[in-house]
């Protein structure tokens, strides 16, 4: 069994996702949000953000891909698309961790070419890296520096995501 270094621990997501939870409800209050979940790493993130939730929403999903084990592709692939036709609505996109800011730009732009109202990022964890694509992060739970972390829904070759904390694998 390989060592993990416990980089954050479960009460301070779980203080970070009631935090950003408060905030989602105050800033769409009088609105339906459409939140958008990023298979597969955002889920928990995701399950315990909609938990918290006191306002008017609904829940789909994608799913893109860009890494192969600890390394981006540089490539995204898109394998499900939301059934939800966005125009005139306001969606929150929820996904694990900005790095390169290549796929959460992608979505976005994909997302406003659709003609949707507004787009709003919320994303578990920056990773602290030079971003090839400039994205604006609307809802951040923590920075991060440049390293590969497992745990709360985020995995190395689909291992680790059921940790309640996030953590790095120590060599």
């Amino acid at each position: 069994m390989e060592k993990i270094k416990v980089l954050i621990s479960q009460q301070e997501i779980e203080k970070k996702v009631s935090e950003t939870a408060e905030r989602i409800n105050r800033d769409f209050k009088d609105k339906k949000l459409f939140v958008i979940s990023i298979l597969s790493g955002s889920v928990v993130f995701c399950s315990d953000i909609i938990r918290k939730l006191n306002i008017d929403f609904e829940l789909d999903f994608i799913r893109v891909s860009s890494y192969k084990g600890k390394n981006s592709s540089g490539e995204i692939k898109f394998i499900a698309d939301t059934a939800i036709d966005m125009k005139g609505k306001d969606i929150l996109i929820i996904e694990d961790i900005c790095d390169s800011g290549r796929t959460l730009s992608y979505i976005k732009d994909l997302f406003i070419k659709r003609k949707a109202n507004s787009v709003k990022i919320c994303v578990l964890i920056n990773r602290n890296s030079e971003k090839i694509k400039n994205v604006d992060i609307d809802y951040m739970g923590f920075n991060i520096e440049k390293e590969f972390v497992i745990g709360y829904g985020l995995d190395c070759d689909g291992k680790y995501r059921g940790l309640p904390y996030i953590g790095k694998l120590e060599d």
